[in-house]
Order: C-alpha cells, then sequence, then structure tokens
C-alpha cells in the first residue's frame, strides 16, 4: 500500500491503515475459529449429531443484531461522549474478550455455560465493533478522501489474514482447539498494536494539520435527518453493496466444490479460491480508489452500477456449489469460479469504498464526522440485510 501514501502525512497513513485492519481482524479470526466451537458444543460422539445450539444461526444473529443497534446509537451520541473513548475504551474492551475467549480455550466446562459465555462474548465484541468502526469512520470522515482508501483497506487486508490463517490450519491439518488458541492470541496483538497507532496519532503534527479546517466555530452542526438527505444516496449504495456481498459470501459460496484445477483438494480450494480470493481481490478494489474515482458522486451511473452487481447472485449460485435440488451448474470449471469471485469482490470493494469516501464529501467539514458515523449504520444494515437473504438464496439453489 506505500504507492497510496503522500509523503507529508506517510505515517499518518500508514497508522489509519493498521486502524482499519484492526477494525475486522478481531471478528474475522474469531469467525474462522467455527470448527473450534462447533466441535466444543457437540453433543456425545457422533459425527453426524444434530447441531442443537444452532450455533451458526445464533452466532449470526447475536452478531448482527448489536451491530446494527449500536452503529445507529453511535450516529446520534457520539457528540456526547469523548471519541477517545469511545475508540480506544472499545479496543480495550475487545482486547480483554478476546483473552477471556483464548483462556476459555484450554478451560474445561458444561457445554451449556459455554455456550452461554460464547452467545455473550459475540454480543459484545460486535457492540464494541460497532462504536469502534462507526467512530472510526466518523474522525477518516473528516480527512481527506484518500485515508478513507488507507483505512478500507486496511479492513480488506484483515480478511486476507484470517484465510491465510485457515489455509494453513487445513494444509497442516492442526487440530480444532491448538488452531482456535492462534486465532484467538492473533487479534489480542493486534489489538493492542492498533490502540498504541491511535494513541500516538494525535501526537503527529501531518494529522494535526489534516485535521484543520476552515469553520466559523460559532457555525451548528447539522441534526443527523438533515445530513442523511445529504447523504441518502450514498447509504443507499453502500447497502446495496454489502447486501449483495453478503446474500452469497461466505454463506453460499463456502460449498462451492473443486472441479479442475483443485479436484481432490476442498481443504485447500475454498480457503484459497473463496476466502482469500475474495479478500485480495477486495483489497485491489478498495485501494483503486485512491487512483480512480469513477463515476463521479453525482452521476447517475454511479447507484446503476452499484445495483447492477446483482447479476453476480445468480452467477455465483450456478458455479459448482453442492448440494443443489434446482438449479443446474452452468459454471463448472475453477477457473470460471475463480473469475466470477475476482469480479464479484473487487466491485465490491471498490463501491463500498467510494460509496464511503463520497458521502462526507457531499457535507460541510463540520458534519463530515455525522456523515461518517451515518454511513457505518447502513454498511452495517446492508451486511445485515445480506445474511438474512442468504438464507432465503439456500433454499433456492
Amino acid at each position: 500500500f506505500t504507492f497510496l501514501l503522500h509523503p507529508r502525512d506517510g505515517l499518518v497513513a500508514v497508522i489509519f491503515f493498521l486502524l482499519g485492519m484492526g477494525t475486522l481482524l478481531p471478528w474475522n479470526f474469531f469467525i474462522t475459529a467455527m470448527n473450534y466451537f462447533t466441535d466444543r458444543l457437540k453433543n456425545g460422539t457422533s459425527s453426524t449429531q444434530t447441531d442443537t445450539y444452532m450455533f451458526g444461526n445464533m452466532s449470526v444473529l447475536l452478531a448482527q443484531l448489536p451491530l446494527l443497534l449500536f452503529t445507529l446509537l453511535n450516529s446520534f451520541l457520539y457528540q456526547h461522549i469523548a471519541e477517545k473513548i469511545r475508540i480506544a475504551g472499545s479496543m480495550v474492551f475487545i482486547l480483554l474478550l478476546f483473552i477471556l475467549t483464548a483462556i476459555l480455550v484450554k478451560f474445561k466446562m458444561d457445554q451449556d455455560h459455554f455456550f452461554s459465555i460464547t452467545m455473550a462474548t459475540i454480543w459484545f465484541i460486535n457492540m464494541f465493533g460497532a462504536v469502534l468502526q462507526g467512530s472510526l469512520f466518523g474522525l477518516v470522515g473528516k480527512l481527506p478522501p484518500r485515508f478513507n482508501s488507507l483505512f478500507m483497506s486496511g479492513q480488506a487486508v484483515a480478511g486476507i489474514f484470517s484465510g491465510i490463517a485457515m489455509l494453513l490450519s487445513n494444509i497442516f491439518e492442526t487440530d480444532s482447539e491448538s488452531s482456535a488458541l492462534g486465532y484467538f492470541i492473533t487479534p489480542c496483538v493486534a489489538t493492542l498494536l492498533t490502540l498504541c497507532c491511535y494513541l500516538v496519532l494525535p501526537h503527529l503534527v501531518a494529522c494535526k494539520k489534516l485535521n484543520e479546517f476552515k469553520q466559523d466555530p460559532t457555525e451548528e452542526k447539522s441534526t443527523v435527518p438533515q445530513v442523511f438527505k445529504k447523504i441518502w444516496v450514498m447509504a443507499l449504495c453502500v447497502t446495496c453493496v454489502f447486501a449483495v456481498t453478503l446474500s452469497v459470501f461466505p454463506a453460499i459460496t463456502v460449498n462451492t466444490k473443486p472441479s479442475g484445477l483443485f479436484d481432490g483438494k476442498d481443504n485447500i480450494f475454498v480457503p484459497l479460491c473463496s476466502f482469500i480470493v475474495f479478500n485480495v481481490m477486495d483489497w485491489i478494489g478498495r485501494s483503486l480508489t485512491s487512483r480512480l474515482q469513477w463515476p463521479s458522486m453525482k452521476s447517475h451511473l454511479f447507484p446503476f452500477f452499484v445495483v447492477l452487481r446483482v447479476v453476480f447472485i445468480p452467477a455465483l449460485m450456478l458455479c459448482n456449489i453442492q448440494p443443489r435440488a434446482y438449479l443446474p451448474v452452468l459454471f463448472n470449471h475453477d477457473m470460471a469460479y475463480i473469475i466470477i469471485m475476482s469480479l464479484f469482490a473487487m466491485t465490491s470493494g471498490y463501491f463500498a469504498c467510494l460509496s464511503m469516501s463520497y458521502a462526507p464529501q457531499l457535507v460541510r467539514p463540520k458534519d463530515a464526522e455525522t456523515a461518517g458515523a451515518l454511513m457505518t449504520f447502513f454498511l452495517a444494515l446492508g451486511l445485515s440485510l445480506g445474511a438474512a437473504f442468504s438464507f432465503g438464496l439456500k433454499r433456492i439453489l
């Protein structure tokens, strides 16, 4: 990402990149340990035992609810709680939650108690993650657009790391408990690094210069509804981008079977061709916005292309996803799947990043933080809608 940096404020840019990575890396690593959680919640020794706890469904529900609720609350309440408390405080609590989760790997307990503690942990990780992400998007919204690109590029890199971790775990056939310990310790280190970066940020001269605006000190901030009236197109665009993306990735694409290049290598195909390919291309799409901003923020082509991404839903569902009962397989070869996934991911990153970058530019500098925080809620709304749509799409395969 060094080509994105400006010589004068390179260190600030690196820190925003790391802050972006730090917002999503903990949760990405948490869900990568899914096998560990399901193994601990199995009753008896039968590998075909029904998931009585419905862990997958419950974890999605208890992740999306606080994400939606607290990104919305942050949009209204951020002015009443100091930025440092919201950001640094959230990081500290996320760090403590992952320390607890790592300790529990070696601590045996009743399955019901383990399930209850895990569900509570999921709720609080996403609650503090929502406040953290909303606050940081608000902060980035006050800076030049290239910092938004860097911040969102960092978020994509977090996904690349979790995909690589999953791939290595599968290649070396690491047991779920040992893998989980690594998955939970890594976010502890990353969150600590992110916290240090944030605490250093206010002391950088470049950051202070970047954050100076020619504002009338007597000028009042607009209300949230007033800001929404100016950014509603971008808000709906970011919702649409993530709703389309999450409707098939990863809930449906994770069941794609290799046919061609990776025959008989299921343990490599999914982490490499689904997760790593998606996150690398998503990162490329986000990074492109620092050099290319097309269509422009006021062009009618922008929402048109965002909605046009819906074509990727049937395209991916017609790949070799198994089991299936109704739809035929049209794109059977691995290469076809990789090409479709690459375009799907790159356009997701590109239009998501542009939407988040354009919104603060549509309001006064004084309202940029409100716009950034509000856009985070619509981003979360898109994630929730996409997760909900995925349940219906699975039924028509």
